[in-house]
């Protein structure tokens, strides 16, 4: 196995000493670990994000395969324990917490003290209500990056980032639900979770 140092160097040389240690001090919850989450979460491993929250209160089902990072073996499996599990196969030394929960208005006002940036990854709509309601009333000077509109094929460039206000950015065309024969694929999900990944990257490194 590589070692820690290893690791690092390697990250070091793709990215700077500068830029790695901010990376390597930042915090990022990641509130569901379907499509948008398990991208976001593996993309931010790959970058050597120090700490990462998975919450999410789900087993992966058959039904994931298409668009999210599990694999056959994990199905039945709590989606935190199989996540957390592929993410030590990239780096094991990463910080690494879950909480097999499900997320609601009694338990957001302390699930997310200890992160900086939270990652708004649920399908349901009303999940996504919720927190960004919860966010906004329990931790207003958090950063909020949240995903809407990413449904069937097609159509790349419209899934865009906006920045709502100082503190909340949504990714997403903003409009497009899942109907029969354009439902959630892995193509179109995995850009909007590019979106997320790539945003929290930059606010780490260049400030909120």
């Amino acid at each position: 196995m590589l070692t820690k140092e290893e690791i690092r160097e390697a990250l070091v040389e793709r990215h700077s000493e500068e830029v790695q240690s901010k990376l390597d001090e930042a915090k990022v919850a990641i509130a569901g670990l379907g499509g948008l989450g398990s991208n976001v979460a593996y993309a931010l491993a790959r970058i050597g994000v120090g700490h990462l929250h998975l919450i999410d209160f789900d087993r992966v089902d058959i039904t994931n395969l298409n668009r999210q990072q599990y694999r056959m073996e994990h199905i039945g499996r709590y989606k935190t324990e199989a996540l957390l599990e592929e993410l030590r196969e990239i780096n094991p030394y990463l910080e690494v917490e879950t909480d097999c929960v499900r997320v609601t208005d009694e338990n957001v006002g302390t699930l997310f003290h200890n992160e900086d940036i939270i990652c708004e990854a649920f399908d349901r709509p009303e999940a996504k209500a919720m927190l960004v309601s919860g966010v906004g009333e329990y931790y207003p000077d958090k950063i909020l990056v949240a995903g809407s509109g990413m449904a069937g094929y097609g159509r790349s460039n419209e899934i865009v980032t906006r920045k709502i206000n100082e503190h909340f950015y949504l990714c997403g065309d903003a409009h497009t639900e899942p109907v029969k024969g354009r439902g959630l694929m892995a193509p179109r999900v995995a850009i909007c979770a590019a979106h997320q990944a790539n945003l929290i990257t930059e606010l780490i490194i260049r400030g909120k």
